[in-house]
């Protein structure tokens, strides 16, 4: 994986506050096959952590499903956790409830170990400068038994844009198998990995663009160039087509339950789960 320069991906999305729940169409819908996943999950959780939340766009409903837990949303991106705050009339007439927030990086974690039940993290891991320490961190602060819920984007994504563009211009991103061993190697028990893909269909490359400069996608490569594009760049763009491929990854692991040796010690036990 290419390097992510942090600042310039929080300076990004922190202007993109305003404008990214209307241009983050494939969020959006990766959130909601999401939480469909989660009917076959059985889980009571006390505490949801929303990691790399942005302005939280699945608190709804992850307090619909579960409404005796407390949904902690943490992002980067202040401005985006202001967003998770604010709650329009609707909301307030039917008593809904604001997160807490917290504006902190994924790779350190404000919280006590074994301290929340549930990590959802929905297409945040690739705008972690290091994802391995991320998921050492959301192993930390589970709970045992507690589960891990995450979505990513595979290197498949935005094939179109980086042949037209250059593969400088688009982040390399982990492959499914990377982050299965990734799980394992922070103590997480028999991960589940698919994936599929979501073809997106835009009138140009332009258009694609300017979505996800609207969303604060652009590119945070800490190697990325940093001059202004020039002809050959939009031209190359008005040859790439319509359609931006996205490979996105699904995964999902539990953190294994702690149990005492014949001599009194603590050892951990990675019980498989059935989701």
């Amino acid at each position: 994986m290419a390097e992510i320069d942090a600042r310039a991906a929080r300076r990004r999305f922190d202007r993109a506050a305003p404008t990214y729940a209307g241009a983050a169409r494939l969020e959006s819908e990766v959130g909601a096959r999401m939480l469909e996943r989660l009917d076959y999950v059985r889980l009571a959780p006390a505490r949801i952590l929303d990691a790399g939340s942005g302005p939280a766009p699945q608190a709804a409903q992850l307090r619909r499903r579960y409404p005796g837990a407390q949904l902690v949303a943490v992002d980067f991106s202040l401005p985006m956790l202001r967003r998770a705050r604010a709650l329009g009339w609707r909301a307030r007439l039917r008593g809904a409830r604001r997160p807490a927030t917290a504006c902190a990086s994924l790779e350190r974690l404000p919280f006590a170990a074994g301290s929340v039940q549930l990590v959802w993290s929905n297409m945040a891991l690739h705008w972690v400068a290091d994802p391995r320490a991320a998921l050492a961190e959301f192993q930390r602060v589970l709970a045992p038994e507690g589960l891990l819920m995450f979505s990513t984007l595979g290197p498949d994504t935005l094939k179109e844009l980086r042949a037209a563009a250059g593969a400088d211009r688009v982040h390399r991103l982990a492959d499914m198998h990377d982050l299965g061993d990734w799980l394992v190697a922070a103590g997480f028990a028999a991960p589940v990995m698919d994936m599929e893909t979501i073809n997106l269909a835009y009138r140009d490359m332009t258009a694609l663009l300017a979505d996800l400069r609207a969303s604060g996608q652009t590119n945070a490569r800490a190697d990325r160039a940093r001059g202004l594009a020039g002809k050959g760049l939009r031209a190359a763009l008005e040859r790439a087509g319509t359609r931006a491929t996205c490979e996105v990854v699904y995964g999902h692991a539990w953190k294994g339950a702690p149990r005492k040796s014949a001599d009194g010690r603590s050892i951990v036990q990675f019980a498989r789960r059935s989701s």
